[in-house]
């Protein structure tokens, strides 16, 4: 008989779990009338400003256009040169090419996946114009150290916090550290959307007014457009779920970090290694990301008993076809590495201990 599948994430039942919340959510959408800019997403705008300790938010259509927009904000352009980890997803380096600037890539900590601050101080030069921070898989960059390479250096910091809404680092909230926080809240996010959306949460007034103004095609007023800008506008639709699942948001991260503590008791074979907790503040995991020289081997046992296992991610962004041909010369040892060993494994609030008991069984067969 074949066993029951166990995906990496299930929406569908995230939903189930809070229907009666959701639909109420949405119908009161609907009946106002209000979907674009309206009261939904300013109320949500304000209610993660406040969940993050940052000083202003402002609602866009992506994680991508937020980190994209975020960058434009602070005139990054072409001749400048933006630090990103080689070991994160494309979105985190592309949106350093919309603005013409040239993405450098950085190596990572090989223990906690995260921008290694040693190879990010290595890769500034005369251009550097900021620094992209990627909180992969739910735990905190380094940010202190960064931080003060880029205070040092007079570099915007951007924290790109699609993964890690809730993670903390020496008790301050992911998105409170940088000039710019970047979220996304893609259905598989931690604070899942119906859809894409995604948040820049900043620090300065002046950003927090440009960042209104290039989501809604550079006006501020009607008709009056002061630069050219973009649509990238937080429906209201999305805010509505969003607020919804915010409430809950704290609830789902411990759900996930109960979850991360059953699979370190179960999986404790020499040739697994464990995701590192690195003891400065709360990882929130995203992802439950191992690492293994029989990855390929182990994704295809699961694969046989129907547990799904996915690959974040097979290929560094300096080996990416969009980006190699730039950075053929470019060694970064460990995301090289690391790339061809990470596997990561089911893990949302809504996982049941017998799966997990199930996926160790099957990782320690």
């Amino acid at each position: 008989m074949k066993s029951t599948p166990i995906p990496m994430i299930d929406p569908a039942a995230e939903y189930r779990s809070l229907k009666s919340e959701l639909d109420a959510a949405v119908g009161r959408v609907l009946a106002s009338g209000r979907y674009v800019l309206g009261p939904e997403g300013e109320a949500l705008e304000r209610e993660l400003a406040a969940f993050t300790g940052a000083a202003h938010a402002v609602g866009v259509n992506s994680g991508t256009d937020a980190l994209h927009l975020a960058l434009v904000a602070c005139g990054v352009g072409p001749g400048d040169e933006v630090i990103v980890p080689a070991f994160t997803f494309f979105a985190s380096a592309e949106a350093v090419s919309y603005t013409g600037a040239t993405p450098v890539f950085a190596d990572v900590d090989a223990a906690t996946f995260n921008l290694a601050p040693a190879s990010l101080k290595k890769s500034i030069s005369g251009k550097t114009k900021a620094v992209i921070a990627v909180h992969l898989f739910g735990q905190c960059a380094a940010l202190d150290e960064i931080s003060r390479l880029c205070q040092e250096k007079n570099l915007v910091l951007v924290e790109d916090v699609a993964q890690a809404l809730g993670a903390d680092y020496d008790g301050r909230r992911a998105g409170s550290w940088g000039d710019f926080g970047c979220f996304s809240f893609y259905p598989t996010k931690n604070l899942a959307a119906a859809g894409d959306a995604g948040l820049i949460t900043t620090k300065e007034k002046k950003y927090d007014e440009t960042l209104r103004m290039l989501r809604h095609h550079g006006s501020r007023q009607a008709y009056r457009h002061e630069r050219v800008g973009w649509n990238s506008r937080l429906d209201e639709l999305q805010a509505a779920v969003l607020r919804v699942k915010l409430r809950h948001l704290e609830r789902f991260n411990e759900a996930r970090r109960a979850l991360a503590r059953r699979y370190r008791e179960k999986l404790n074979r020499e040739d697994i290694v464990l995701p590192a907790e690195h003891g400065r503040g709360m990882h929130v995991y995203h992802q439950f990301t191992i690492r293994s020289a029989r990855r390929d081997a182990l994704r295809e046992a699961l694969a046989r008993e129907s547990i799904a296992a996915s690959i974040f991610y097979p290929i560094p962004l300096h080996r990416q076809p969009a980006y190699e041909a730039a950075n053929r010369a470019l060694r970064l040892p460990v995301s090289e590495k690391i790339s061809s060993e990470v596997l990561s494994l089911p893990i949302n609030p809504l996982l049941d201990a017998a799966s997990v008991e199930r996926i160790c069984a099957c990782l320690l067969a």
